[in-house]
């Protein structure tokens, strides 16, 4: 596991390359895109067991993005580990990338799930993580669900699925950034106290900044250590953290801008970086 100052560091390292890949485009899901950079700082930065040189190695730990119009931050991240060359970023969603909008697992090495419908990324990690129970592997599978997506029943369906099965080795995450496509989830379809919700369906259930590396990766070090039923991890963030435009935007779920609105977004960006770097 690399020390916290290095998942820090690499955070911001994902952040500037995120944010080059949207101010190329000049659009894009920015907001949901920096929410959930500090996470997959974490599981990428050491947590999760992978292998960049072979990405379809069967005993790897997996990652569900369930919320795939965050895809970007996670071509960064993959780009970063060595996954493909860093230049492809900026061939986002343009016609004959191997980076579309939503992750796609026969266009991107090392994505493990393509995401479809918003909710069926639960779907599909339990499936993941039932079919590893089976074969013996004693891989985990990680799932990173949006709140506004949690309004899906199918996240419902497949949060009884897996506690009735004992899924263990599924981690979860919500990100609780408290904006949806059409503006606060509290106001498109309020979902109440997400902690006890997720208690209720029978679920291990932690709540954490999810800005902190350090309360992360307690917190799934927490997870494993439990046994005989699913966790999940809520991350307490800010749509657009660490982008001053999608910041001071609401709402910022997808947003286009010129090359000069961006330019001092990723300046910052690369000044926080620098500062982690020098921590």
């Amino acid at each position: 596991m690399e020390k916290c100052k290095d998942l820090r560091v690499f955070a911001e390292e994902i952040r500037v390359e995120t944010l080059k890949e949207f101010a190329h485009l000049g659009f894009g899901h920015v907001g949901g895109a920096m929410s959930i950079i500090e996470t997959l700082a974490v599981l990428y930065g050491g947590v999760m067991r992978i292998d960049p040189k072979n990405p379809k190695w069967e005993n790897r730990d997996k990652f569900v993005l369930s919320k795939g119009h965050a895809g970007p931050s996670m071509y960064a991240t993959l780009a970063l580990k060595g996954y493909f060359p860093k230049e492809e970023l900026l061939t986002l969603n343009q016609g004959g990338t191997i980076l579309p909008s939503h992750t796609d697992r026969l266009k991107t090495p090392g994505v493990d799930m393509t995401t479809g419908s918003l909710g069926q990324g639960m779907s599909t990690a339990i499936g993941m993580c039932l079919g590893d129970r089976l074969m013996g592997r004693d891989s985990y599978t990680y799932l990173m669900l949006g709140d506004g997506e949690c309004n899906e029943g199918q996240v419902w369906e497949g949060a009884m699925f897996a506690a009735h099965y004992k899924l263990d080795h599924l981690i979860a995450f919500v990100d609780l950034n408290k904006q949806q496509l059409d503006g606060a989830t509290d106001d498109v379809m309020h979902m109440g106290d997400m902690v006890s919700k997720w208690q209720a369906f029978d679920w291990h259930v932690q709540k954490v900044n999810g800005h902190n590396v350090d309360e992360i990766k307690a917190a799934i070090e927490a997870a494993k250590a439990e046994t005989g039923k699913p966790s999940m991890i809520i991350l307490d963030t800010i749509k657009g953290h660490g982008c001053l435009l999608a910041e001071s935007m609401f709402p910022c779920h997808h947003i286009a801008f010129t090359a000069e609105a961006i330019a001092p977004s990723v300046e910052h960006a690369e000044k926080v970086l620098e500062e982690a770097r020098k921590a």
